[in-house]
């Protein structure tokens, strides 16, 4: 039986909620594809670059939208962190490839991903919390462990991944922390918090289904190279 945010004696913040809500799925995800290729270390230069480019998308839909919801009361605190991320990947890229991108494949699975996002921002824009949650906290925790994995191999350089810097914050925990409580905030403001929640899975099956994609995508390659 799935467990509701009603189903709690007491209020409990949003981010508790969705970490146990998506916690199933978070496991499934670092299983899947190219993300369990990271997570051991095994990932190529070509998989990190693919993986890269189609994350692409989403984090330009969600900055799009919260900077759209910039002055909207629940995503206000959000929308002034403007962690910039998109701006940092599309350097990464430049670096990876020569300065152009351009010829690096764009899958359905990510312009799903980009369009499910654009969606949420529709509105009151609440639904981004949820993406907000997947993307960002992931970057301020387990991104930090794929910075230091990537670094070793496939031996990426520090401009391949300005993507886990986060310039102006010079303490990463203090960040995570922040921007944890500002997730918590828009949570207590939202009109509708179960929708949320349910955002968040729908969020983790996307990244499932993009690391999947990756990862078929790269296969013919691999068995040409075998």
């Amino acid at each position: 039986m799935t467990t509701t945010i009603a189903d709690y004696a007491t209020p409990v913040s949003v981010v508790s909620a969705l970490y146990a809500g998506t916690k199933t799925l978070h496991a499934e995800a670092e299983r899947s594809g190219i993300i369990r290729e990271l997570l051991r270390g095994q990932a190529t230069r070509e998989g990190y670059i693919l993986l890269q480019r189609n994350l692409l998308p989403a984090y330009r839909a969600l900055e799009a939208g919260l900077e759209r919801h910039r002055d909207t009361p629940a995503l206000a605190a959000l929308a002034a962190y403007r962690l910039d991320r998109a701006s940092a990947l599309e350097a990464d890229l430049r670096a990876m490839c020569g300065g152009d991108f351009s010829g690096v494949a764009l899958l359905p699975a990510s312009e799903a991903y980009g369009q499910r996002i654009e969606a949420a921002a529709r509105g009151d824009g609440e639904l981004l919390i949820a993406h907000a949650y997947t993307r960002y906290l992931g970057d301020l925790s387990g991104g930090q462990i794929l910075k230091r994995l990537l670094a070793k191999t496939p031996g990426l350089q520090p401009d391949e991944l300005s993507f886990y810097d986060f310039p102006g914050h010079a303490d990463l925990a203090a960040l995570k922390a922040g921007y944890r409580a500002a997730l918590d905030r828009a949570g207590t403001l939202a009109a509708d918090p179960q929708a949320i929640i349910d955002e968040g899975s729908t969020a983790f099956s996307l990244n499932i289904d993009l690391s999947w994609a990756v990862q078929k995508t790269l296969l013919p390659t691999a068995a040409a190279a075998e």
